[in-house]
């Protein structure tokens, strides 16, 4: 048991270690080959962030036995994760802004993919048909963002230039960027495997399913790269790399990551019941309470990022007293859903009503 936790703490490192290599590589490389730098933060580096998720999900369910549970988790807890957690601390340490962008197109986005999946998902079953138009998704969305960045401004292009620099143009540059690129895949084709088979051997020796681990564990193990890429920016002080790059890994990995790993699983990814009546329909409500938490003042404070994070430390209690099944889950589960719950409704809309006041004078 010694050796599995080690070698799972080892995989770990080596995804984190991995996929920062290959954002700086594959950033850079984007950068040499004049692309912009909006497309840059919003499909290279966000999608780098998500791939060590990319690689647990799919070495998962080749390696057979409770990948696809462990899967399906890594990609649900990573997004709720992604905001609550990450999103919450962000704003905790300096509010943060948001743009008009994605207050108007990304974040409408995730919350209708969120929706998608669920309604994929109602059956028991994502397809391997499904997977295919999840993948087209993320194909789409890519089209879409690369077409909208030839308006975006010089002010957005100056903030992703100086925040993922490019050194690009000459050779050594070159070959040293595309060695951070091999080497990173490389990285993250290994942790994902010792990280595997640490969580399966730990939910094993817990009594608690794939489903949880990949809930819990896997979910915050895969978003390391996307706590160091927001906390980074935000201590920078940079205007909305942090809020882009959560939003633009949560549209990734319910497209591309569910798409890909539902297309190699043979017979598609099934999804427990538990998953399809709580687990997914609290990631739509997540992705649902960014909207008029970003439309109140175009930003996040730090009451409502305190707010995102209190909910997260709510959320993984629920969880692992469901997985236990421990007695105090009953009560916890009722103060949460009939007290939590609606008073943060209505926080959120009294919040939004004041940022929609027109002032006089």
């Amino acid at each position: 048991m010694t050796v599995t936790v080690l070698l799972a703490v080892i995989g770990l490192t080596l995804l984190v270690v991995g996929g920062e290599l290959l954002i700086r590589g594959s950033s850079r490389v984007a950068l040499g080959f004049r692309l912009s730098p909006l497309v840059v933060g919003l499909t290279v580096v966000a999608f780098g962030t998500s791939s060590p998720e990319l690689a647990v999900s799919v070495g998962g369910v080749l390696r057979g036995q409770g990948g696809a549970e462990l899967a399906l988790g890594n990609v649900i807890g990573s997004n709720v994760f992604n905001v609550l957690f990450i999103l919450g601390l962000s704003a905790m340490i300096r509010p943060l802004a948001v743009s008009q962008q994605l207050i108007r197109f990304d974040v409408p986005l995730m919350i209708g993919v969120s929706l998608v999946v669920w309604l994929f998902a109602l059956d028991g079953h994502i397809q391997r048909l499904e997977g295919l138009a999840l993948c087209a998704g993320i194909a789409t969305y890519t089209w879409y963002v690369i077409r909208q960045s030839r308006r975006e401004t010089q002010a957005i292009r100056d903030e992703y230039a100086q925040h993922y620099e490019s050194d690009a143009s000459s050779t050594a540059g070159w070959v040293m960027n595309v060695f951070y690129v091999l080497t990173g895949l490389g990285l993250l084709v290994l942790g994902s495997s010792w990280l595997i088979d640490g969580a399966v051997t730990i939910a094993t020796a817990l009594g608690v399913s794939e489903l949880v681990v990949g809930l819990t564990l896997a979910a915050a193990a895969t978003s390391m790269p996307e706590v160091a890429t927001s906390l980074i920016a935000t201590l920078r002080g940079e205007r909305d790399i942090a809020v882009g790059n959560v939003v633009g890994s949560n549209i990734f990995n319910l497209l591309a990551v569910l798409g890909v790993t539902a297309l190699v699983a043979p017979g598609g990814i099934a999804v427990p019941h538990a998953a399809i009546v709580f687990d997914i329909p609290l990631m739509v409500i997540v992705a649902l309470a960014c909207l008029p938490v970003f439309f109140s003042d175009r930003g996040i404070s730090r009451a409502e990022g305190a707010l995102f994070f209190t909910y997260y430390v709510a959320y993984t209690v629920y969880v692992v007293l469901d997985a236990t099944r421990h007695d105090a889950l009953p009560a916890f589960s009722a103060a949460f859903w009939w007290f939590v719950v609606p008073l943060t409704l209505v926080t959120l809309i009294v919040s939004f009503k004041r940022s929609h006041v027109p002032t006089t004078g």
